[in-house]
């Protein structure tokens, strides 16, 4: 296999593209459709200030290593949730490598047990009924949100990639969840105490990523979240590997069609959704809760927390 452009030995075939490039031009190429991304979306300026949600695994860590590439002030964000048999420790010792060898490159470490008094496990126990991985996305959004803010922050951005998105939004598709379609889009607009949210590598697959970050160097962490296991959306990505395989493009095909069906079509419209919020009675952050947010309620002990998630 060839790279079309320089007829060197290449490190990728990307079938979707029918192109396949060397390591030198991939590294040249990913970072050019990061770009082109963010300006077909609106992401964010040249002059805006970045804060990168870094798990210390492939993507986030590419993410993170594009945006510095491309010149963009970006800041690194790790949440250590505290998950046992050495992930939470060594995907934090990922992220902090990462930033020791990049001059200029900010990283700040929220370590849950140590600020709040649990990890995710913990949490999960103590909050009986609710499950790890549902627990761990409201936290992770809590406190995103609280550093972007705090922190002077114009935009969150995460690491999403393309298999990613096609995942939930087949999952939500086959279970009509009009108002998560709704929302679902490479950036998801700030509002007061609300950070704008947006994902970069949304046209990237996870194999360019991963392929990145090889090819770049970049240490990662490799295995999943032991929570991870079993989780629907791996069953959703497998399912659509099957589609692709069967007809190249179905993702970028999937995904790009609803982003069409909702800004050209008008579909899944919910201006008329409007809902209403008020500042946390303990931490000041936007809920649609009476009193405290969810996350508020989880350290408190008090009521089901299945309302006023950020």
């Amino acid at each position: 296999m060839k790279c079309k452009l320089c007829g060197g030995t290449a490190v990728i075939n990307m079938h979707q593209h029918r192109l396949s490039l060397c390591g030198e031009h991939f590294l040249q190429w990913v970072p050019v459709q990061v770009a082109r991304a963010i300006k077909k979306y609106r992401m964010f300026g040249p002059d805006e200030r970045i804060l990168v949600a870094v798990s210390g695994g492939k993507d986030s860590l590419a993410l993170w290593d594009i945006l510095l590439g491309l010149g963009y002030h970006a800041d690194g964000l790790h949440i250590n949730l505290g998950v046992g048999n050495g992930y939470s420790a060594e995907s934090q010792a990922r992220a902090e490598a990462f930033a020791a060898a990049r001059p200029g490159a900010a990283l700040r470490v929220v370590d849950l047990a140590r600020e709040y008094g649990a990890g995710i496990p913990e949490l999960a126990r103590m909050r009986r009924g609710r499950k790890a991985c549902s627990l761990c996305g409201m936290v992770k959004r809590h406190i995103m949100n609280q550093a972007a803010c705090s922190g002077g922050y114009d935009a969150i951005a995460t690491g999403h990639n393309l298999d990613d998105e096609v995942a939930v939004l087949l999952q939500n598709t086959l279970r009509w969840s009009v108002s998560y379609l709704a929302r679902q889009a490479p950036v998801l607009p700030g509002e007061p105490g609300l950070a704008r949210k947006v994902k970069p590598l949304v046209r990237l697959r996870e194999r360019e990523t991963a392929a990145y970050a090889l090819v770049r160097g970049i240490d990662y962490i490799y295995d999943e979240c032991p929570h991870a296991e079993g989780a629907t959306t791996l069953f959703y990505k497998e399912i659509l590997s099957q589609l692709e395989t069967r007809s190249r493009g179905t993702k970028e095909m999937f995904y790009l069609g609803l982003l069409d069906a909702r800004e050209q079509q008008g579909a899944f419209r919910s201006d008329d959704e409007k809902v209403e919020m008020h500042p946390c009675a303990r931490c000041g952050q936007p809920t649609t809760a009476p009193g405290l947010c969810a996350f508020c309620r989880l350290w408190a002990g008090g009521t089901k927390d299945t309302q006023g998630e950020v």
